[in-house]
Protein backbone atom coordinates (compact mmCIF):
# COMPACT_ATOMS: atom_id res chain seq x y z
CA UNK A 1 0.00 0.00 0.00
CA UNK A 2 1.34 3.17 -1.09
CA UNK A 3 1.15 6.01 1.55
CA UNK A 4 -0.71 9.03 1.01
CA UNK A 5 1.25 11.57 -0.03
CA UNK A 6 0.36 15.44 -0.53
CA UNK A 7 0.27 16.89 -4.70
CA UNK A 8 0.53 19.35 -6.46
CA UNK A 9 -1.98 20.11 -9.05
CA UNK A 10 -1.08 20.93 -12.92
CA UNK A 11 -2.39 21.52 -15.85
CA UNK A 12 -0.30 20.99 -18.55
CA UNK A 13 -1.41 20.76 -22.80
CA UNK A 14 -4.41 20.64 -21.75
CA UNK A 15 -4.46 17.88 -19.04
CA UNK A 16 -4.55 18.10 -15.16
CA UNK A 17 -2.40 16.26 -13.20
CA UNK A 18 -1.80 15.56 -9.21
CA UNK A 19 2.11 15.25 -9.07
CA UNK A 20 3.28 13.82 -5.68
CA UNK A 21 5.83 15.88 -3.47
CA UNK A 22 8.70 14.07 -3.03
CA UNK A 23 12.01 14.95 -0.96
CA UNK A 24 15.33 15.75 -2.77
CA UNK A 25 17.17 17.23 0.29
CA UNK A 26 16.70 18.04 3.21
CA UNK A 27 14.04 20.76 3.81
CA UNK A 28 13.57 20.71 0.05
CA UNK A 29 10.52 18.78 -2.23
CA UNK A 30 9.74 18.87 -5.56
CA UNK A 31 6.55 18.06 -7.60
CA UNK A 32 7.49 15.04 -9.34
CA UNK A 33 6.34 14.39 -13.00
CA UNK A 34 6.86 10.85 -14.49
CA UNK A 35 5.54 10.76 -17.71
CA UNK A 36 6.07 6.94 -18.18
CA UNK A 37 3.40 5.26 -19.15
CA UNK A 38 1.56 8.23 -18.92
CA UNK A 39 0.40 8.26 -23.02
CA UNK A 40 -2.13 10.82 -23.20
CA UNK A 41 0.14 13.16 -21.23
CA UNK A 42 3.00 12.19 -23.15
CA UNK A 43 1.02 12.73 -26.67
CA UNK A 44 -0.64 16.06 -25.60
CA UNK A 45 2.88 17.19 -24.28
CA UNK A 46 4.10 16.18 -27.76
CA UNK A 47 1.66 17.97 -29.31
CA UNK A 48 1.93 21.10 -27.75
CA UNK A 49 5.88 21.43 -28.04
CA UNK A 50 5.81 20.89 -31.50
CA UNK A 51 3.54 24.12 -32.15
CA UNK A 52 6.09 25.42 -29.99
CA UNK A 53 9.22 24.50 -31.84
CA UNK A 54 8.11 24.29 -35.59
CA UNK A 55 9.53 28.04 -36.36
CA UNK A 56 12.87 26.62 -34.96
CA UNK A 57 15.45 25.06 -37.63
CA UNK A 58 16.90 22.16 -36.34
CA UNK A 59 17.70 18.16 -37.71
CA UNK A 60 17.72 16.19 -34.89
CA UNK A 61 15.79 15.76 -31.21
CA UNK A 62 18.28 14.70 -28.46
CA UNK A 63 17.31 13.44 -25.05
CA UNK A 64 18.67 11.66 -21.98
CA UNK A 65 18.06 8.43 -20.18
CA UNK A 66 15.66 7.55 -19.14
CA UNK A 67 11.90 9.80 -18.20
CA UNK A 68 11.72 11.94 -21.30
CA UNK A 69 12.29 8.70 -24.33
CA UNK A 70 8.70 8.64 -24.59
CA UNK A 71 8.56 12.42 -25.40
CA UNK A 72 11.47 12.34 -27.43
CA UNK A 73 9.86 9.29 -29.39
CA UNK A 74 5.95 11.41 -29.92
CA UNK A 75 7.79 14.68 -30.50
CA UNK A 76 9.84 12.73 -33.49
CA UNK A 77 6.42 11.42 -34.83
CA UNK A 78 4.97 15.06 -34.29
CA UNK A 79 7.69 16.66 -35.74
CA UNK A 80 9.01 14.22 -38.54
CA UNK A 81 12.54 14.14 -37.35
CA UNK A 82 14.56 11.34 -36.02
CA UNK A 83 16.14 11.63 -32.37
CA UNK A 84 18.92 10.22 -30.26
CA UNK A 85 19.14 8.87 -26.57
CA UNK A 86 22.02 9.97 -24.63
CA UNK A 87 22.58 7.33 -22.38
CA UNK A 88 23.44 6.84 -18.57
CA UNK A 89 25.48 3.56 -19.01
CA UNK A 90 28.08 2.25 -21.32
CA UNK A 91 27.89 -0.54 -23.48
CA UNK A 92 30.48 -2.49 -25.59
CA UNK A 93 28.30 -2.51 -28.58
CA UNK A 94 28.17 1.43 -28.01
CA UNK A 95 31.74 1.97 -29.87
CA UNK A 96 33.50 5.27 -29.91
CA UNK A 97 31.23 7.12 -27.26
CA UNK A 98 31.22 10.45 -26.23
CA UNK A 99 31.04 11.30 -23.13
CA UNK A 100 30.05 13.66 -19.96
CA UNK A 101 29.28 14.27 -16.28
CA UNK A 102 25.74 15.47 -14.37
CA UNK A 103 24.37 15.80 -11.47
CA UNK A 104 20.60 15.17 -11.36
CA UNK A 105 18.51 16.31 -8.84
CA UNK A 106 16.53 13.39 -8.64
CA UNK A 107 18.98 10.95 -7.76
CA UNK A 108 21.50 12.89 -5.94
CA UNK A 109 24.94 11.57 -7.30
CA UNK A 110 27.22 12.24 -10.33
CA UNK A 111 25.75 10.08 -13.93
CA UNK A 112 27.86 9.81 -16.87
CA UNK A 113 25.84 10.48 -20.53
CA UNK A 114 26.87 8.80 -22.83
CA UNK A 115 26.16 9.34 -27.17
CA UNK A 116 27.31 6.14 -28.74
CA UNK A 117 29.11 5.37 -31.87
CA UNK A 118 26.32 5.37 -34.24
CA UNK A 119 24.06 8.27 -32.51
CA UNK A 120 27.41 10.34 -32.88
CA UNK A 121 27.50 10.18 -36.39
CA UNK A 122 23.44 11.22 -36.85
CA UNK A 123 24.07 14.69 -34.93
CA UNK A 124 28.13 15.44 -36.27
CA UNK A 125 27.61 18.68 -37.83
CA UNK A 126 23.78 18.60 -36.94
CA UNK A 127 21.26 21.69 -35.53
CA UNK A 128 19.74 19.57 -32.29
CA UNK A 129 16.95 20.35 -30.40
CA UNK A 130 17.33 19.22 -26.68
CA UNK A 131 14.90 18.22 -24.85
CA UNK A 132 13.81 16.83 -21.62
CA UNK A 133 10.92 16.28 -19.72
CA UNK A 134 11.76 18.49 -16.07
CA UNK A 135 14.51 20.70 -16.10
CA UNK A 136 15.46 21.35 -12.27
CA UNK A 137 19.24 22.62 -11.64
CA UNK A 138 19.98 22.45 -15.42
CA UNK A 139 22.84 19.74 -14.95
CA UNK A 140 21.69 17.45 -16.85
CA UNK A 141 21.13 20.32 -19.53
CA UNK A 142 24.61 20.80 -19.27
CA UNK A 143 25.81 17.67 -19.43
CA UNK A 144 24.09 16.76 -22.57
CA UNK A 145 25.13 20.35 -24.01
CA UNK A 146 28.93 18.97 -23.89
CA UNK A 147 28.28 15.72 -25.15
CA UNK A 148 26.81 17.52 -27.95
CA UNK A 149 29.50 19.67 -28.22
CA UNK A 150 31.83 17.19 -28.24
CA UNK A 151 29.93 15.58 -30.68
CA UNK A 152 30.31 18.37 -33.16
CA UNK A 153 26.39 19.12 -33.12
CA UNK A 154 25.04 22.65 -32.86
CA UNK A 155 22.40 22.99 -30.62
CA UNK A 156 19.64 25.84 -31.85
CA UNK A 157 16.76 24.72 -28.90
CA UNK A 158 16.26 23.82 -25.72
CA UNK A 159 13.00 22.30 -24.54
CA UNK A 160 11.11 20.72 -21.78
CA UNK A 161 7.77 20.28 -20.22
CA UNK A 162 8.33 21.98 -17.09
CA UNK A 163 11.29 24.22 -16.08
CA UNK A 164 12.06 24.11 -11.66
CA UNK A 165 13.04 26.57 -9.65
CA UNK A 166 13.73 30.26 -10.56
CA UNK A 167 11.55 31.18 -13.68
CA UNK A 168 14.51 33.86 -14.46
CA UNK A 169 16.96 31.48 -15.07
CA UNK A 170 14.76 29.46 -17.72
CA UNK A 171 13.81 31.91 -19.96
CA UNK A 172 15.71 30.96 -22.79
CA UNK A 173 14.36 27.29 -22.69
CA UNK A 174 11.18 26.50 -24.49
CA UNK A 175 8.86 24.80 -22.21
CA UNK A 176 5.65 23.99 -21.75
CA UNK A 177 5.04 25.12 -17.50
CA UNK A 178 6.68 26.21 -14.48
CA UNK A 179 6.89 23.94 -11.12
CA UNK A 180 7.82 25.98 -7.86
CA UNK A 181 10.29 24.23 -4.95
CA UNK A 182 8.65 23.44 -1.78
CA UNK A 183 10.87 24.51 0.68
CA UNK A 184 9.95 23.89 4.47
Amino acid sequence: MSPQRETYAVEIAGLKRELPLFEVVPGLRIALLNILGDTELVQACAAELGKRLQSQAFDVIVTAEAKSIPLAHALSVVMRKPYVVLRKAYKPYMGEAVQAETLSITTGKPQTLYLDEKDRAAVHGKRVALVDDVISTGSTLEGMRKVMELAGAQIVVQAAVFTEGDPADWKHITALGHLPLFKS
